[in-house]
Parts: C-alpha cells; structure tokens; sequence
C-alpha cells in the first residue's frame, strides 16, 4: 500500500514540474510577431485619432499595391506548398518552392518602391504637408523592413535546403519561417484593406 502511495507521489510530482515544451527561438519569434503586432496596432490607432481630428488629405492608393497584395498572397501559398514539401521529404519540390517564394518576396519588395514612386507622382510625399501622407509610407515601410528580414531569414534556410539540412527531421527553421511569413501576409492584407478603407 505504501509502496503505491510512493509511486503516485512520484509520479504526480514528476507531472507537476513538467514545463510545456517550446522551442526557445519558436517563443522568441512569437514574442516579436507580438511586438510588431502591438505597434500597428498603435500607429492604426493613432491614424483613426488624427484623421477625426480634420485637416486630412483624402486620395486614392495607386493600383500598384493592389498587385503587390497579390503577390504575397501568392507567396504566402508557395510558403505553405515549401512546408508541405519538407514535411514530406520532397527535397526536390521544396528547393522550388523556396526558390519561387524567395523570388515573390523580392517582387513585392519592388512593387512596394515601386508604389512610393506612384505616390510622388500624384504628390504625396512622406514629409508632405498632410499627416495622411506620412502614415502611408510610414505604414508600408515599416511593413516593408519586417518583410526584408522575412526574407533574409528564408534566404538563410533556402540555403539549408541546398544542403539537406530541413527535411521531416528538422522541420524548426521552416515551421519558424512559415509562420513567419504568413503572418506578414496577413499583416500586409490588414494594413492594404485598412489605408483603402480609410482613404
């Protein structure tokens, strides 16, 4: 009977000081991609504030960052068709994959300068005299750094791929990458429908 109890004394205890397991770069990631989220969420904030406040230039974006919605749409479905692939052992799908979706994000980056340039054609300049021209670039930019270093990070592991070394074993770095990546998607297509609602 004793010897019973002293099991399950063991054993409850050993459950108890189990921690829930995660990966310390997953959580280091989760916190950034919480960060990032809290600060649009102020500037967002601030945009609506200041906007009812008057005194605020309305014009339409140009058409351009429509296509470049498209684009990382589009990357976003290359990302996941690069997890399945790893996922699966497909080495040879997910080198293409990655090398399509590396491709995309340099393309949207384009797109991207590409729109600023649309923008000063129609006079709306970052230091312009209106606030609402200043959270567009503001917006985008900072948009656009976050994306930069999404994909430097997948250069890095595109790298890996050519080395065989992401595949169903060691699936950390495209997990991180992946979700990553969509979530500067989704934060993208929240902050187009938001500055074309707005404007």
């Amino acid at each position: 009977m004793r010897k019973d109890i002293a099991i399950e004394s063991i054993q409850t205890r050993d459950e108890a000081v189990q921690p829930l397991s995660m990966h310390p770069q997953k959580f280091a990631m989760w916190l950034f991609m919480v960060s990032i989220t809290m600060m649009f969420v102020a500037l967002t904030s601030a945009y609506i504030v200041r906007q009812a406040e008057g005194n605020w230039r309305m014009f339409e974006l140009p058409d351009i960052f429509l296509v470049g919605t498209a684009v990382l749409f589009l990357s976003s479905a290359t990302m996941h068709w690069a997890y399945l692939s790893a996922v699966r052992d497909n080495l040879d799908k997910l080198k293409i994959a990655m090398i399509i979706t590396t491709i995309l994000g340099l393309a949207f980056l384009y797109i991207q300068f590409k729109g600023w340039s649309e923008l000063v054609s129609i006079d709306v300049y970052f230091t312009g005299g209106n606030p609402s021209e200043s959270f567009v670039y503001v917006f985008s930019g900072l948009h656009g750094a976050h994306l930069i270093s999404g994909v430097i990070f997948m250069i890095v592991v595109l790298v890996k791929t050519f080395r065989y070394k992401v595949h169903s074993k060691n699936m950390v770095n495209m997990e991180m990458l992946t979700t990553y990546w969509h979530f500067l998607d989704g934060l993208w297509i929240f902050l187009f429908l938001f500055l074309w609602l707005n404007n």
